[in-house]
C-alpha cells in the first residue's frame, strides 16, 4: 500500500472574496475608529488645511455638523485640537473656560455626547507662544513639574466642559499620576485618562504643526522618543500602566508597528494607535499623483494597525471608512 502524502494548498483560503472575507483574521468596524477635528477660534467657516487635503480647521458650526456625521456613520470617538487667537508662555487659553477647546468641547458634549465619546487633546503646544508641549524654565527647557501642573488645570478645565477621555500626548514624566490625582480629588472617577504612552519624535508630524497653528522653532527629542529606541516605549507603557492609565497610545502608527506589538502584548487595557498627519498627508499626495490606489492603501494601512495589536485606530479617514464599513 502506497503511502499517502496530502497536498497542503494554503490558497485554498484565498479562492474568492467570500472565502477571504469568512477568514481574514483582522477586521475593521467603525466603533474602532476615532476621528481626530481642529476647531479654530473666531472661524466662521472651515478652513482648508494645504498639507492634509480634506481635513479642515473647523468653525464651532462645521465642527457640530462633522462630528454628527461621524456619530451617524459609527465612529466611536473625536478627539478635539483647539486652535486659539491669542497664546501666551504658559498656554492660558487652554485652561480658560470660554478657551476655544473648552467652549467646543462644551458643544460636542451637548450635541454628540451620547452617540460617541467626545475626546480632548491636553497638551500645552497649541497655545503656547513657543510651541512646546510645556513650561519653560529660564534656560528654555521645559520644565517637568512646572508643566504637570498646568495639565492638572487642563484636565479640570476639560473634565468641566464635558470631556469624556482626556489624551495626555506631552510625554512629561509622571503626567499620568498627575492628572489622575487631580481628576480624582475634585471628583472626576469616571473620566477615562488615554496616556500617549510610545510617542515618538517623529518627522510624520509635519502637516499637524500647520493644522494648529503651531510655532515651534526647535524640535521636542528632548521629552519625545527617540525613533531608534525599541525597549523605551516599553519602559514607557509600563510606567503609565504603573500611574493608572486606562488606555495607553503608540504614535506614529506605521513605522512604529513593532513598538505597537510590543506594548499591546504587554498592556492588560486597551491600546491604541494614532495615524498622524504625515501618514494621512504621503498617501493622499500619492493618490493625487494616480501612484496608488488610495482606498486600497487606506484600508491596508489601517488593518496593518489593527493586525499589530491596536484596538481602535485615531485616523483622519475614519468618518470616510465608517461609511465604506456599514
Amino acid at each position: 500500500m502506497s503511502e499517502f502524502h496530502p497536498v497542503i494548498r494554503p490558497r485554498r483560503l484565498r479562492q474568492s472574496p467570500a472565502m477571504r472575507r469568512l477568514t481574514a483574521e483582522t477586521r475593521l468596524h467603525p466603533a474602532e475608529l476615532i476621528l481626530p477635528m481642529f476647531v479654530r477660534e473666531g472661524a466662521s467657516e472651515p478652513q482648508p488645511i494645504a498639507s492634509m487635503p480634506g481635513v479642515v480647521q473647523h468653525s464651532l458650526d462645521s465642527l457640530k455638523r462633522a462630528a454628527t456625521e461621524a456619530a451617524e456613520a459609527g465612529v466611536g470617538g473625536v478627539m478635539l485640537f483647539g486652535v486659539p487667537e491669542t497664546r501666551d508662555a504658559v498656554g492660558s487659553a487652554a485652561t480658560d473656560p470660554e478657551g476655544i477647546l473648552n467652549v467646543a468641547t462644551r458643544a460636542l458634549a451637548d450635541e454628540v455626547g451620547d452617540a460617541l465619546v467626545v475626546q480632548t487633546d491636553l497638551c500645552l503646544d497649541e497655545f503656547t507662544d513657543h510651541g512646546h508641549c510645556g513650561v519653560l524654565d529660564a534656560r528654555g527647557h521645559v520644565d517637568n513639574d512646572a508643566t504637570l501642573v498646568r495639565y492638572q488645570e487642563m484636565a479640570l478645565a476639560q473634565a468641566r466642559a464635558g470631556s469624556q477621555l482626556l489624551g495626555l500626548s506631552g510625554m512629561m514624566d509622571g503626567q499620568v499620576a498627575a492628572v489622575r490625582d487631580t481628576l480624582d480629588a475634585n471628583g472626576f472617577t469616571d473620566i477615562v485618562i488615554l496616556a500617549y504612552a510610545a510617542k515618538y519624535a517623529s518627522g510624520f508630524y509635519g502637516p499637524f504643526r500647520e493644522a494648529v497653528d503651531s510655532q515651534l522653532s526647535g524640535d521636542r527629542r528632548a521629552y519625545q522618543q527617540d525613533p531608534a529606541n525599541r525597549r523605551e516605549g516599553l519602559r514607557e507603557a509600563r510606567l503609565d500602566l504603573d500611574e493608572g492609565a486606562d488606555i495607553l497610545m503608540v504614535k506614529p502608527a506605521l513605522s512604529y508597528l513593532d513598538v505597537l506589538s510590543d506594548v499591546a502584548q504587554l498592556s492588560d487595557v486597551p491600546v491604541w494607535a494614532y495615524q498622524v498627519s504625515g501618514e494621512y498627508a504621503m498617501v493622499e499626495a500619492a493618490a493625487a499623483n494616480g501612484w496608488i490606489d488610495r482606498d486600497r492603501i487606506i484600508e491596508e494601512t489601517l488593518v496593518a494597525a489593527r493586525r499589530a495589536g491596536a484596538d481602535a485606530v485615531m485616523t483622519y479617514w475614519a468618518t470616510e471608512v465608517a461609511g465604506w464599513l456599514r
